[in-house]
């Protein structure tokens, strides 16, 4: 009954999901009844777009789907303290919402500019647009691939389809929303994404804080583990407490800084729309942060912590665990749908800042203007597809931080200072870009270059505070070098010293107060034990091969049925049919036609791969591979860490035992009619390796 009712379970998951992103791509080919074939609808939706809708829509992209795989696994090391990321990000984010966007608006609708890239100069085209323009469409490039192997990586985990699959869906997905209509097909299909994750969400919390006994049996199963997880101060911090924080604060304030995010702002009419679109962007994305928090803690309570288990899997694990079918299949669709509204939102945001900026001759031409958007998609894939093949290519984790980082920091130092009123020239501009892009660069990855200890993993400091700082610095220097009778505060004037030293006082004392207090509360080091994440290691597998074979002789015309049992501790299994003209008498012999089919119902469902399980028909004399299944897909010996435990994961996973079943037919041919064949004698073989050991050993 349990391999019955395992295919049964896995088939509702398939049709649940289905059904769940069919609904999401008929919202957005729907948009196709109201969309205009102009540029301008295309990009900025002709900047009358409901405030509610870019509002769902700025919840979906600006998440993706990072809240569902890299907030949950940041959670789930961190505990309790992961508030202080949850309070400063939206407080940034508020900031952003109430001024920052307020400018840009005002400038979007001003001077008719479509890309984020447009505003860092005078005009679109120049050269300091032109350099905003080249570095958002790389790393959104990079980040769109990165968002299409999520989505990859999601259809394998939990159905079991190869990644390629996963990502060449996402990128007919993208192009087809792109195409149906624009920015207005991609914000129609975020919002009702938006509604699907929200609900989805609200369903995971409650079962899961019901399977771990409520908040009190959440604290407590947290505690058990490390009473570090219960406390709200982290421990260990290599800046102090004030500036961990403070990078969050930053990071929030960076989503002005995103061009896929920025391009739903400029859809709104009036300023009453935006102020409309911020407290709906709140009072969604609230809650949202909320129920994915606990449902990180929650998942760290199930799942303890383990060299075997990938924190970042959590949820989907907690889903398949915890929830119905149809649960699974919408969690699962939410998962995939957030990251092609990404995606799709970036890949648009490229067109944009090509059309207007990098070439912009074609900025009012729509045919051309779609032809981009294809190219870009295209690029996107082929990074994303280029990664499976690899090592470590699929873990694009430090290129996303890097692109979000990066874009921030080269962005929303302008956009403050623009604000203020300062009017930089090219050469101003340019510097503070190339400077903030340094520092991101520098802060993240010289380090490992170095052999040096990270300093931007969660006890040290995000690169927001090194990108902005320098884009700042590179400011004040320029400033003071260049055009020192201006104020490098725009419109408004240095206050004299005194009234300096007291705002230095007023921001260093509470601040020391808060390092002193955060030395004498911090509790004791959390249990980090274990190697990073992307971190190179080898990987080596011992398998035992096991055959079995059976032989039958076929009757012409005659059917006869192969049964073989799969053992529990199979992790490949694969099949080989062979046969030869042995029966016929007379002059000469012919192949006979031999005929297979299989039946696979009760496979356990565990056996997610498989790789070109086919059924045969017509003169095949010799030996024919039927195919196989297996629990894993394949691997490379040197791969990061997070990529290797996958596959320990896939190759010792628990299941029962299943079977299959070839029925093979055999229709007989004679050399001349005067020849006798009776049928045909066939052999069938079943090959299925086990797993007898595995050594993982860090690259020096």
């Amino acid at each position: 009954i349990l391999p019955y009712l395992s295919k049964y379970i896995s088939s509702l998951i398939i049709i649940s999901f289905l059904a769940f992103m069919l609904l999401f791509a008929g919202v957005g080919l729907a948009s196709i009844r109201v969309k205009k074939d102009t540029t301008d609808d295309y990009l900025v939706a002709g900047r009358g777009m409901h405030p509610a809708l870019a509002a769902l829509s700025a919840v979906s992209t600006w998440n993706s789907g990072y809240m569902f795989i890299g907030a949950i696994g940041f959670t789930y090391v961190m505990g309790y303290n992961v508030i202080w990321l949850a309070i400063a990000s939206t407080l940034g984010q508020l900031v952003a919402w109430m001024w920052l966007y307020k400018f840009i608006q005002e400038e979007g609708h001003k001077r008719n500019v479509r890309s984020l890239s447009s505003l860092v100069g005078d005009k679109a085209g120049s050269p300091e647009a032109k350099l905003a323009a080249v570095l958002s469409v790389l790393f959104l490039s990079i980040y769109a691939a990165a968002q299409l192997t999520s989505g990859g990586k999601a259809l394998l985990v939990m159905m079991g389809w190869s990644e390629l699959i996963g990502i060449l869906i996402g990128f007919v997905l993208v192009v087809a929303y792109c195409y149906a209509g624009g920015i207005r097909a991609s914000i129609w299909t975020d919002a009702i994404q938006s509604c699907v994750m929200i609900v989805g969400s609200m369903i995971l919390c409650w079962i899961a804080l019901g399977e771990v006994g409520g908040f009190s049996g959440m604290n407590s199963g947290l505690e058990s583990q490390d009473t570090a997880l219960t406390n709200i101060m982290p421990p260990d911090l290599m800046f102090g407490f004030s500036l961990w924080v403070f990078a969050f604060l930053l990071g929030g304030l960076a989503v002005a800084g995103q061009p896929q995010v920025v391009s739903r702002v400029m859809t709104l009419g009036s300023e009453k729309d935006r102020k409309q679109a911020m407290v709906w962007f709140f009072v969604w994305q609230t809650p949202f942060i909320l129920l994915m928090t606990f449902v990180g803690l929650s998942s760290r309570v199930l799942f303890p912590k383990t060299d075997s288990f990938d924190p970042e899997l959590g949820l989907p694990m907690l889903a398949m665990d915890t929830m119905p079918a149809i649960g699974v299949g919408m969690i699962l669709a939410s998962i995939f749908a957030a990251t092609m509204s990404t995606a799709d939102s970036q890949v648009l945001a490229c067109t944009a800042a090509i059309t207007d900026d990098i070439k912009p001759e074609w900025r009012e031409d729509h045919k051309t203007t779609k032809k981009v958007t294809l190219v870009v998609a295209a690029f996107a894939t082929a990074i994303s597809i280029g990664g499976l093949y690899v090592p470590g290519g699929d873990s694009v984790f430090k290129l996303v931080v890097l692109a979000v980082y990066g874009l921030g920091s080269i962005f929303v130092p302008l956009l403050i200072i623009r604000w203020m009123g300062y009017k930089p020239d090219s050469t101003h501009t340019i510097i503070m870009m190339v400077s903030a892009f340094t520092a991101v660069i520098l802060w993240s990855l010289l380090p490992a270059v170095m052999d040096w200890k990270a300093v931007a993993d969660a006890d040290g400091v995000f690169p927001s505070i090194p990108g902005m700082g320098a884009a700042f610095a590179a400011h004040f220097i320029m400033n003071a070098m260049r055009t020192p009778d201006v104020s490098s505060l725009g419109r408004y004037n240095w206050p004299d010293r005194k009234k300096i030293g007291t705002f230095a006082a007023a921001i260093i004392i509470p601040f020391a107060g808060l390092e002193a207090t955060y030395l004498v509360t911090a509790p004791d080091s959390l249990d980090t034990s274990g190697p990073a994440p992307d971190s190179m290691w080898n990987l080596t597998v011992e398998f035992e091969p096991h055959f079995e074979e059976q032989v039958i002789n076929i009757g012409d015309e005659s059917t006869e049925s192969f049964q073989f049992s799969i053992p529990a501790d199979a992790v490949g299994v694969s099949f080989h049919l062979n046969y030869s003209e042995s029966n016929e008498g007379g002059i000469g012999s012919q192949c006979d036609n031999v005929e297979s089919s299989y039946d696979d119902t009760n496979v356990p469902s565990e056996f997610r791969v498989m790789w070109n399980l086919q059924n045969i028909t017509g003169q095949n004399c010799g030996e024919n591979l039927l195919g196989g299944i297996a629990t894993w897909n394949g691997f490379v010996q040197t791969n990061t860490y997070e990529n290797h435990q996958i596959t320990i994961a896939e190759l010792t996973v628990e299941k029962d035992a299943g079977e299959i079943i070839f029925d093979v037919t055999v229709d007989v041919n004679q050399a001349t009619p005067i020849n006798g064949d009776s049928g045909e004698e066939i052999t069938l073989m079943m090959r299925y390796n086990t797993l007898v050991s595995y050594d993982l050993t860090e690259v020096e």
